[in-house]
């Protein structure tokens, strides 16, 4: 049988959703089976028969108790024969869906999209409290970087919190901190590039920026994740300032996390 689907989305319960258009109705027997790409392991979900003359079908698979483990995880749909893999044309992506999916406390998140060459799948990712870097900019001899946090269980709301934005490096080792404004879950930070100059002149290096928010258990790393542009490291690329010679600029490490790299 044919089957596309025309929208896939992972619900804020972690349900994933799909709606498929079929040229013949699911039969008794059929089931989703989710591979993984990497290990090979497979689940499989059985899906039940839809209406004689359906054309589409509408499926909901509940994630948790299936114990998907990290990685990607693709899509087939397997009815009186030979699996296939699920055609989809929904990208599955949509910014403010994820901005809302981060706003619960989670330890493992679920993302459907679609592949470069057109089929289902699922991207399950260990997760932890995220500051979730949504600009950053130099400008007035200051580092500023705005954004989100992620998955922390904050009400996204107007009650404000006490934060620090905080630079650290390990050779030499330096810290250096500024207050940083926390409202709901939306945060905006500012530190002086004169100070991070100053703070090791003798070598370049690179440091690492974490937010320290009041009420939660510890410093959130800056990142960026809720997105689908994976690699930041190798596709986004900021100019440099220029501090009393010294370039400065920021980047993206290889599992998207923010760094100021000084120097070099």
């Amino acid at each position: 049988m044919r089957a596309v689907v025309t929208d896939a989305e992972v619900t804020l319960a972690d349900v994933l959703s799909l709606r498929l258009a079929i040229d013949e109705p699911l039969a008794d027997g059929a089931e989703l089976v989710l591979r993984h790409r990497a290990t090979t392991t497979e689940r499989r979900v059985p899906l039940g028969a839809s209406a004689t003359k359906a054309r589409d079908a509408t499926l909901a698979v509940s994630l948790a108790p299936l114990t998907l483990t990290p990685g990607r995880w693709d899509a087939y749909l397997a009815q009186d024969g030979p699996r296939a893999r699920l055609r989809s044309v929904d990208p599955g992506f949509s910014l403010d869906h994820l901005d809302t999916y981060a706003l619960s406390r989670r330890s493992l998140a679920y993302r459907a999209y679609r592949t470069q060459g057109g089929f289902l799948a699922l991207k399950i990712d260990k997760v932890e409290p995220l500051a979730e870097v949504r600009a950053v900019w130099f400008r007035e001899g200051r580092f500023e970087v705005t954004g989100l946090l992620a998955f922390t269980g904050l009400d996204d709301d107007e009650s404000r919190h006490e934060a620090r934005l905080a630079l650290r490096r390990s050779e030499p080792e330096a810290e250096l901190s500024a207050a940083a404004t926390v409202q709901g879950v939306r945060f905006h930070a500012a530190l002086s590039l004169c100070d991070v100059v100053d703070a090791a002149p003798e070598r370049p290096g690179v440091w690492e920026p974490v937010l320290e928010v009041d009420g939660l258990p510890g410093p959130l790393r800056l990142g960026s994740r809720l997105d689908d542009v994976d690699g930041k490291r190798r596709r986004l690329h900021y100019p440099a300032a220029r501090i009393d010679g010294v370039p400065i600029r920021p980047c993206y490490t290889a599992d998207d996390e923010l760094r100021i790299e000084v120097g070099g």
